[in-house]
């Protein structure tokens, strides 16, 4: 991963080599691997966790990015074992607080705990993950209040994006907005998608068609993650909440476990 991302640098942006999948802890029967198919397009995978992603294949020959998730804590990847479980599995990035925003994470929490927790590992970061929200205190200026808190003291490469709406046009001015308001970062964006569009599938299609060839060409974009590296019978059994937020038009692979439409996009 570290050599893949040292790489994306040297090579025009009008090239891909900055997708990836976000995974989930319900994936085990399904295989990153078949994104890994030697084009170099998709190189990264996360999990929301700091275990590696449970899978046929192990993370599929694809860079892992680590995860805390939770504030403070989770059973499941406790902060405590941050730093050995970076240290064991060799990750070159590491991503922080899901959606922090909305979560309840002040900004002043958020600083602190980071300070402690993730300045001391010698690798990329990411700050917290952020909604498109646009109320106060929320989204970007959630990002801005943090950055404020830390007073220097919070070491990141990263500012990490959360997006859902409903159409290209929207996503786009969202992304370059987050450009100029931090121009010295660049940018992961770690889920976007249609929000529950009612061309299903097809809406999806058309979104990530123009949204991946924006993204390649963004210089300012590092890595970015459709929502979501599972199966439509997956995301039903096991997360109804996304279903009914954003539909299962975005899956990247089929019921049996192949490819589907979207997920060919990546590729």
């Amino acid at each position: 991963m570290l050599v893949t991302l040292a790489l994306l640098a040297l090579v025009p942006a009008i090239y891909a080599g900055k997708r990836g999948l976000d995974w989930t802890w319900y994936d085990g029967s399904l295989n990153p691997g078949l994104f890994n198919n030697g084009d170099g397009n998709v190189v990264a995978i996360y999990d929301y966790e700091t275990y590696a992603p449970p899978s046929t294949n192990g993370n599929g020959g694809l860079g892992f990015v680590g995860m805390q998730r939770c504030y403070p804590t989770c059973d499941s990847s406790p902060v405590d074992q941050l730093a050995a479980r970076q240290a064991a599995q060799g990750w070159a990035t590491v991503f922080t607080i899901n959606e922090a925003d909305v979560n309840g994470v002040t900004p002043q929490e958020a600083a602190s705990w980071y300070i402690q927790w993730v300045n001391p590992l010698a690798i990329k970061k990411a700050l917290p993950s952020v909604t498109n929200s646009v109320q106060a205190g929320q989204g970007l200026s959630w990002v801005s209040e943090m950055i404020s808190a830390c007073a220097g003291q919070c070491y990141f490469d990263y500012i990490n994006l959360h997006w859902y709406g409903g159409s290209f046009s929207q996503f786009q001015s969202y992304v370059e907005q987050a450009h100029n308001q931090f121009p010295n970062y660049q940018l992961v964006i770690t889920e976007f998608a249609l929000q529950n569009p009612p061309g299903g599938q097809s809406d999806q299609i058309n979104f990530y068609r123009q949204a991946f060839p924006f993204l390649d060409g963004a210089s300012y974009v590092q890595l970015y993650f459709p929502f979501v590296a599972t199966s439509p019978s997956l995301l039903q059994a096991n997360d109804p909440g996304a279903v009914s937020f954003v539909g299962t038009g975005s899956c990247l692979f089929n019921n049996d476990g192949s490819i589907s439409a979207v997920g060919q996009l990546l590729l």
